[in-house]
């Protein structure tokens, strides 16, 4: 018969520090490849209502060039809060569905 002393018992009930979590490299791919193409995305769409509007093409350029860099920072940074990595790929998959199906409804007119 085998018995546990108090100072085991109070040993295997301190919480320690959290474990690293095994689904951050899935995290961080979601955040990088979706990430981009969504800033991408972001970008087109951008150039298409600028183009709209009547904007100079290298006002459009240059406002096109410099969103892509904070958009996919931004979302490679909060990629980290999601749940789980397969969540980072679900909500990244339908935010890019949406940017390009915004972009290419918005090419149509």
């Amino acid at each position: 018969m085998t018995t546990t002393s108090t100072a085991d018992t109070a040993a295997a009930a301190k919480p320690g520090p959290r474990p690293i979590q095994r689904d951050w490299i899935s995290r961080t791919l979601g955040g990088t490849l979706l990430g981009f193409t969504l800033a991408i995305g972001c970008s087109g769409l951008l150039t298409v209502v600028l183009a709209a509007a009547d904007v100079a093409l290298g006002t459009r350029a240059q406002l096109a060039m410099w969103l892509v860099p904070p958009v996919w920072l931004s979302v490679l940074g909060a990629c980290f809060m999601f749940a789980s990595g397969l969540r980072t790929w679900l909500w990244l998959g339908l935010a890019n569905l949406v940017v390009f199906g915004a972009y290419f409804i918005a090419r149509l007119f």
